[in-house]
């Protein structure tokens, strides 16, 4: 009986372990999704975490963290990071005023995260979309990624409740079958899963690599786009996340 409850008991263990890595995912949340005359810049969060439960992890200073306006002017953001703490890990911010009009694509390229408990490494591609002054256009252009989720549906100005829909990119071309996952930043902690297979919920992408998701509430909704690299990190698998925010309203 006693070695019938150590094997139970480390299988729960082992459970737990796969449940809490399964939902891993990059963050890049701006304070708003568009610019106007009222609100004229955007500060914005880096950071590495469990949204919906609320549970950070480390982020490491980005490999990359950069803008791009209307898919043509990059500009490095790298050195205007500040060290910040988000769920009491190491995070960072930024703060950036727009210019111009137009569409405004913040992304950034982490340090592969170490995961033990899924023996590989994980680096998640980040990206989020802003409208400046209502003028944010050819949204559904690929970055230049390795991955990446190009949408479908406008990444900004949406209703809580529409469907979101997009395709997932791996090395410049559209990744069929791809696993995404979904989650709610619970920034308050308001929202509560009935259990845990609510926390993060899950869509295939199709033979195109297109996937579609409505979102309930209003928020910062994630989506995940995950992949192996061909090539292996450090003798280790490395798991490929194409993450991409929007927020509904």
């Amino acid at each position: 009986m006693r070695r019938v409850a150590v094997v139970v008991t480390a299988v729960f263990l082992l459970a737990a372990l796969v449940s809490n890595a399964c939902a891993h995912f990059g963050m890049l949340v701006p304070d708003t999704d568009e610019v106007s005359q009222k609100k004229r810049d955007i500060n914005l969060t880096l950071s590495f975490s469990h949204p919906m439960e609320g549970q950070g992890m480390v982020l490491e200073k980005p490999q990359q963290f950069f803008v791009v306006q209307d898919n043509e002017t990059k500009t490095d953001l790298l050195g205007q990071l500040k060290e910040a703490k988000v769920m009491d890990f190491q995070a960072w911010t930024a703060n950036y005023k727009p210019k111009a009009p137009g569409l405004y694509t913040f992304a950034y390229v982490p340090v592969p995260y170490k995961e033990d408990a899924e023996n590989n490494y994980i680096q998640h591609f980040t990206k989020v979309y802003v409208d400046a002054y209502g003028e944010g256009e050819d949204w559904m252009q690929p970055l230049g990624l390795r991955t990446e989720i190009v949408p479908l549906t406008r990444p900004f100005g949406n209703y809580a409740g529409n469907v979101f829909q997009g395709v997932v990119y791996l090395d410049g071309k559209p990744a069929p079958y791809t696993r995404v996952e979904v989650e709610y930043y619970n920034k308050d902690g308001k929202r509560h899963a009935p259990n845990e297979r609510m926390v993060t919920q899950e869509v295939m992408a199709d033979g195109n690599g297109v996937f579609t998701f409505a979102c309930p509430w209003k928020g910062w909704w994630g989506f995940a786009g995950l992949n192996t690299a061909a090539d292996e990190y450090k003798g280790r698998e490395l798991e490929l996340g194409a993450v991409l925010w929007v927020e509904m309203k």
